[in-house]
């Protein structure tokens, strides 16, 4: 899971008794072999992914010399909790994705945008894409939002799906990493006492050259390394029948936008706004959360896009039920991903991580990159690893210009980027909906994420020799 609530980013990670005792050394050997046991499963026996987490998760409790109720909770504990928080996102995505694909409405976008954008440009067009419509929103929504337009826009216009995915998954990656209002950054914010407008500022600067190398560049090299067909039940197909009518674009794109425009909204709330007691603010608390917009998206889709194809009920709730049919299997494993990065967390590989970092004598910088990698690679949880790391350089920050102390916060949150796998939901996430195997998704989307955050680093570090 890559987001937490916003009471909890407020609060920042509280402390948590490890479930066993096992020393570092243990802890280590018991993170690696749960790894490579759900690395083997899947790829040499073939075994369901969820399965695999499971046992996986199984495994490290044990080699960790955990009690076996505690690891049981805490696995159940993480899928339900990711569940809970992506599975309505994903579900409500799913009716969403399906409103547009059967109404002509989906089609009437990649039309639109190959129409007008050459095929040269197109990679460039869906950066541009995700990078806007990814600012204000959760990693999860983005994808479910713009993978009906992804897998259309690469059958149609016959592009390999890496050239066309790739860019897209990186303008939402870079936006969640390094560009407030995502809850990451803006919990480093926090933490670091940082500007909110300079580090802002400075996300953009240094997310757009980052954007640039890790999406429509590294694309290229992706759609030769990797050529896949998507699962069949999640590409948008044309209608079954002739529709008499589909939805204009204007409206279409209107529908697309609507959570986006919501969620923006919220963030601008909470900036300008900054009362909770305020009736502006508790309103766009309400409409701006990620459920609630994607729920109004669909809502209105039913009018914007079914009505306007002329859908009836009884259609309208065939493509409801439709819809959540293939996203089943992605529920299961995504959860379960969530549900392995808890087992991790809560045996104590977090804050050994910590403890290792402590006696590090680098620059700041540097140092809150690799704390945050550290904990990315050990939970799967940039959120995580961007909040454990902002509280342990926070003493830093103390004598830094804004400028630096915001650096510091983009720092972090790009060691919070690093290599995502297996223990990432968002890994199986995008494995699942690209219809790859697990060594596929980690020559593409892991790589992208790592270059994310190395090429990021590297432009933060050349900022802080001229600020």
């Amino acid at each position: 899971m890559r987001h937490l609530s916003a009471e909890m980013l407020a609060a920042g990670p509280e402390p948590v008794d490890p479930i066993t005792s096992a020393g570092s050394a243990q802890l280590g050997i018991a993170t690696l072999v749960g790894i490579a046991v759900i690395v083997l499963l899947i790829t040499k026996f073939r075994v369901h992914a969820f399965l695999s987490l499971t046992i996986g998760s199984l495994v490290l409790g044990a080699v960790a010399a955990a009690p076996l109720d505690k690891v049981i909770e805490s696995f159940t504990a993480g899928l339900g909790d990711t569940v809970a928080g992506v599975g309505v996102l994903i579900a409500l995505g799913a009716i969403l994705g399906k409103l547009l694909a059967d109404s002509g409405g989906a089609d009437q976008i990649v039309d639109t945008i190959l129409a007008r954008t050459g095929q040269k440009a197109m990679p460039w067009a869906m950066a541009l894409i995700a990078g806007i419509v990814g600012l204000p929103l959760f990693f999860e929504v983005g994808i479910v939002l713009l993978i009906p337009v992804v897998l259309l826009v690469a059958k149609r216009g016959n592009f390999s799906l890496m050239r066309i995915g790739i860019p897209a998954l990186a303008g939402l990656s870079v936006m969640h990493g390094l560009v407030p209002p995502h809850p990451g950054p803006l919990a480093a914010i926090g933490a670091l006492d940082a500007n909110l407008g300079i580090t802002l500022a400075l996300g953009v600067l240094v997310g757009i050259p980052t954007l640039i190398i890790s999406g429509p560049l590294f694309g290229r090299l992706a759609g030769r390394w990797v050529d896949v067909t998507p699962p069949e039940g999640l590409i948008p197909t044309r209608p079954s029948e002739e529709l008499e009518r589909r939805p204009g674009f204007g409206a279409t794109l209107t529908t697309v936008l609507l959570p986006v425009v919501l969620m923006l909204a919220k963030a601008l709330a909470d900036i300008v706004v900054d009362d909770p007691a305020s009736p502006v603010q508790r309103v766009m608390d309400v409409v701006g959360s990620p459920m609630i917009a994607l729920l109004a998206a669909v809502v209105v889709g039913m009018f914007t896009l079914g009505r306007a194809a002329g859908f009836g009920k009884e259609r309208l709730t065939q493509t409801v039920e439709k819809s959540l049919v293939p996203i089943a299997g992605i529920l299961l494993i995504v959860g379960a991903g969530g549900g392995f990065k808890q087992t991790l967390i809560d045996v104590g590989v977090g804050e050994m991580i910590l403890d290792f970092s402590r006696d590090w004598n680098i620059s700041a910088l540097l140092l809150g990159w690799l704390i945050a990698v550290g904990i990315r690679l050990a939970t799967g949880s940039a959120t995580v690893a961007t909040i454990s790391a902002a509280g342990l350089v926070a003493p830093l920050a103390a004598d830094m210009s804004q400028a630096h102390v915001a650096l510091l916060v983009l720092a972090v949150g790009a060691g919070s980027l690093f290599f995502s796998h297996v223990n990432d939901a968002g890994f199986w996430l995008v494995k699942e909906y690209f219809g790859m195997s697990v060594g596929q998704t980690i020559k593409t989307w892991s790589v992208m994420e790592t270059l994310i955050s190395v090429v990021s680093l590297i432009f933060l570090l050349l900022l802080s020799l001229v600020l």
